[in-house]
């Protein structure tokens, strides 16, 4: 299986041309957002920039695009639903750490840490508190939540330090992840989404509709991956748990694996958009930027509050 290439080490990316980029980011996501039409705007993300509050009459000067259709069902009377604006979020950032983020291609880890980086940045320059997780074999201890700008440095420490190895139980850790509920909480959660198993992910997706607030899975991946370039006898080594096994690979089986790995893809995309959560495919040769700003354009509160 082939490796990638030297990559940039954490202190070439979290400089001050990093920082730059970051800044131009949000100024490029807070113009776009001005130039949105007001009102009510249909999304994919499942995540919500008010909080519902209660239901009163409709009205002729109201938007009909309020009335809530399914309550019209039931009752056969109008009705529009009413929100209170949120005004400060709590933005949980959840980090794979597991093996397989960081072997054998290095670019899952950097890029997954500049998300985390760049998410943080967003929540701290909107005045949000922000807080920052570690996943493998269980959910690491956070380090308090952070609000201001004044602690990016400590979410680029944050990002320096983190070690990459062992195994990931997706299960486990999204069935003990327990975000804070006393601000609305907008989750974004980093990972290949590879588990001890390859139904693992679709089985352990259920316990983040249970989170509170709005949830995003942000699935990195390697072309490799997706398309391995692989023929005749080869020797595969798990780099999680070290198992070796070899073999002797087709173009048949090529195209039996690619088939499976889109099975898979599909999987965890339905299981996502079940359960409301937001889900977005990150390819790590794709523009960083423009992954970055249709990330938080589909609907997040993250963006609306910048």
């Amino acid at each position: 299986m082939p490796t990638d290439q030297p990559t940039q080490t954490e202190d070439e990316i979290f400089d001050a041309e990093f920082l730059d980029r970051l800044r131009a980011l949000f100024l490029r996501l807070r113009k776009r957002k001005q130039l949105k039409k007001k009102g009510i705007q249909s999304t994919p993300a499942s995540g919500f920039t008010r909080e519902f509050k209660d239901y009163r009459n409709y009205t002729a000067k109201d938007d009909y695009r309020a009335i809530d259709w399914r309550l019209y069902a039931r009752l056969d009377r109008l009705f529009i639903r009413l929100y209170e604006e949120i005004q400060e979020f709590h933005v949980h950032i959840v980090v794979d750490t597991s093996a397989s983020m960081a072997e054998p291609f290095a670019d899952k880890r950097i890029t997954s840490l500049k998300l985390a980086v760049a998410l943080s940045y967003m929540g701290l320059v909107g005045n949000h508190r922000v807080s920052l997780y570690e996943i493998g074999e269980q959910v690491g201890d956070p380090p308090p939540p952070l609000k201001g700008l004044g602690n990016l440095q400590r979410v680029l420490d944050f990002a320096r330090n983190l070690e990459f190895g062992g195994i990931t139980d997706l299960e486990k850790c999204f069935r003990e992840f327990q975000p804070s509920r006393r601000r609305y909480g907008i989750i974004f959660v980093i990972s290949d989404l590879y588990g001890k198993s390859v139904d693992e992910a679709k089985e352990a997706i259920h316990h983040a509709s249970g989170w509170p607030g709005e949830v995003h899975f942000i699935q990195v991946h390697h072309p490799w991956e997706e398309k391995p370039d692989l023929d005749g006898e080869i020797e595969l080594i798990d780099v999680e748990t070290q198992e070796q096994r070899r073999l002797w690979f087709t173009p048949r089986d090529r195209k039996r694996y690619e088939a499976r790995y889109q099975e898979f893809i599909h999987d965890i995309e339905y299981a996502c958009q079940s359960r409301q959560i937001d889900y977005q495919r990150w390819r790590t040769d794709y523009p960083f930027d423009e992954l970055f700003l249709d990330l938080l354009s589909r609907g997040s509160a993250l963006s609306s509050g910048s």
